[in-house]
């Protein structure tokens, strides 16, 4: 049994998923995964709980999450492993007739560099980004200048990201950042119509990679494995073996440099 590391202050994500419970009329039942007592610190059943294991690595970039309706609720979203290990990470859920003044005050902050990460659709040409202008790593320079990059992803299901991209305004005056991962998604917990659909934490993976933060990019990487294994596990009422090469890898990724 994975021992429960102490608590630490809800991040954003997790703010969120407490936010939308208390607007909710009826219990929310999440499908296909374990059954019983969640730990509310990483949503997994105790006896395959993944907070001791949680990484934090510093980060000049921000991730910016427009969730889906239900999506803060659902044991299986990967935002929050996001908001586990970038600790500038914001979460607003999402409205087509209203948006947060927070959201608003955040997109129009100084110190960001908001980007829209997005396939690409009916994008206008000149709002279109391939790859960011200058990396902005962790030893990237501290100056007023240098806008550090804000990456806003849309988190939820493919049709939901799609609407969010269309019926948010406040969006258009942003740039588009087109990933080109040319990769299969690793992720398992979730049915995708494609498979370079990719799930929010790998997405946000890339996103780090692109802006010079690789450390972070494969501890995220190597977190997501972590919690997907320790799900289905959950799930298929098996052990953990916490001695395996996933966790090892991530144990070697959270050790300070």
């Amino acid at each position: 049994m994975t021992m429960a590391a102490a608590p630490v202050i809800p991040h954003a994500v997790s703010r969120q998923r407490t936010e939308r419970l208390a607007r909710s009329s009826k219990p929310f039942l999440a499908r296909g995964g374990p059954r019983g007592e969640r730990c509310a610190g990483c949503r997994l059943l105790p006896s395959h709980c993944l907070c001791a294991l949680r990484p934090t690595v510093p980060t000049r970039a921000g991730v910016c999450l427009l969730m889906g309706d239900v999506e803060a609720l659902k044991p299986s979203n990967t935002g929050w492993l996001v908001a586990d290990v970038v600790a500038d990470t914001f979460a607003f859920g999402w409205a087509r007739t209203a948006v947060h003044p927070d959201l608003l005050a955040l997109l129009a902050d100084p110190q960001w560099q908001p980007v829209v990460v997005f396939p690409g659709e009916g994008v206008a040409p000149e709002r279109v980004l391939t790859d960011l202008p200058c990396h902005a790593g962790p030893d990237a320079p501290h100056s007023a200048s240098v806008k550090r990059p804000l990456f806003v992803l849309l988190d939820g299901t493919w049709p939901e990201a799609r609407r969010m991209f269309r019926k948010s305004p406040y969006l258009d005056r942003l740039p588009v950042l087109i990933l080109q991962p040319g990769q299969r998604s690793r992720y398992r917990l979730r049915h995708a119509l494609h498979d370079d659909h990719l799930c929010t934490s790998e997405v946000a993976a890339l996103c780090l990679e692109l802006a010079g933060e690789t450390h972070a990019a494969q501890t995220l990487e190597a977190y997501l494995d972590v919690f997907t294994h320790h799900y289905l596990q959950a799930k298929n009422q098996l052990p953990v073996d916490e001695n395996d090469a996933l966790h090892q890898r991530l144990r070697d990724l959270s050790r300070p440099a």
